[in-house]
């Protein structure tokens, strides 16, 4: 079963209702693996410095903006930490706005909406509002790390959450040489016009999205079958056990986050900070206290050290 990508809130006015994050896209893409023709073994790649041509441990990358040619500026984990949203557990509906207003250049990802245990009575008040007004919400979501711009859109019996991208993100069409003027500016007739509504008309016929498939997909993987069939065309791969190492990833307690997010809105700003305070107090002070029950043993250590003789 398919598990959530965050579990949450859906905000809008003074409702809060309980929601998961889930999928609304499957990957079907084919992945390969690329061989060394001569051995069918499997070809890795390693991060190696480009000067030395040595290989780099992941302990020892750091990221870096290349704000121009050859140019590099460090940027530390503090400071992407810094410029992350803290809010990472809501949907925050900002506006409604007209469905038809939103170009479709700037849909990009769908995801479902899906209600909490007994939070069926809001989802589905602000899913027959939003189809009864032809309105969709528009908010600001944390997935991971990034905060995307969404819109909150009926469809069925579900809520769908679609990322948005941001204007930025978009090619204007006029920076590209297009045609442009009436018809007859390019010597189009009125019954070439008529002609072609008539073959529009003759071709038109409803939306069935399960009458389309990939069929190249299909036929690519109707060859693998007959490939694996085949003497001598499959290739065991025996990985050698690779030194697990650690990534730079961002783990997200959401629980904890969700929990801390509850507290923070029954305090008020001025309890908010007094309760940030305490905390980094109470955080430097655990810190110096470790290090003091730590300083002791390196000392012994190093006592211990010469005591040691030579057989």
């Amino acid at each position: 079963m398919a598990r959530p990508i965050w579990t949450g809130t859906l905000s809008f006015g003074l409702l809060n209702v309980p929601v998961s994050l889930m999928s609304g896209e499957r990957k079907v893409d084919l992945h390969f693996r690329m061989l060394d023709s001569r051995d069918r073994k499997p070809i890795r790649f390693e991060r190696v410095n480009a000067d030395t041509g040595e290989e780099v441990p992941w302990k020892d990358i750091i990221k870096a903006y290349e704000y121009d040619k050859g140019n590099y500026v460090v940027v530390e984990q503090e400071d992407i930490r810094a410029a992350a949203p803290e809010s990472h557990e809501t949907v925050e509906v900002e506006t409604f706005v007209d469905r038809e207003s939103i170009d479709v250049r700037f849909f990009e990802k769908p995801y479902v909406l899906v209600p909490g245990k007994k939070a069926e009575k809001g989802y589905v008040l602000l899913r027959r509002t939003l189809e009864n007004t032809g309105k969709v919400g528009i908010a600001r979501v944390v997935i991971r790390t990034r905060e995307y711009l969404s819109a909150v859109i009926p469809n069925g019996d579900a809520l769908l959450l679609i990322l948005l991208r941001y204007p930025q993100e978009l090619v204007d069409p006029e920076d590209y040489k297009l045609p442009s003027g009436s018809a007859s500016t390019y010597r189009i007739t009125s019954k070439e016009e008529q002609m072609a509504a008539q073959l529009v008309e003759s071709m038109a016929g409803e939306w069935k999205p399960d009458d389309y498939h990939d069929e190249f997909r299909a036929r690519l993987q109707a060859i693998i079958r007959k490939r694996i069939k085949s003497k001598g065309a499959t290739a065991k791969v025996e990985d050698t056990e690779r030194e697990e190492e650690e990534t730079t990833t961002n783990v997200v307690d959401f629980m904890a986050l969700l929990q801390k997010s509850l507290a923070d809105k029954k305090r008020t700003p001025a309890a908010k900070k007094a309760a940030k305070k305490t905390s980094k107090k109470a955080a430097k002070k655990s810190a110096t206290k470790a290090t003091k029950k730590a300083t002791p043993r390196k000392a012994a250590a190093k006592k211990a050290a010469p005591r040691r003789r030579s057989a």
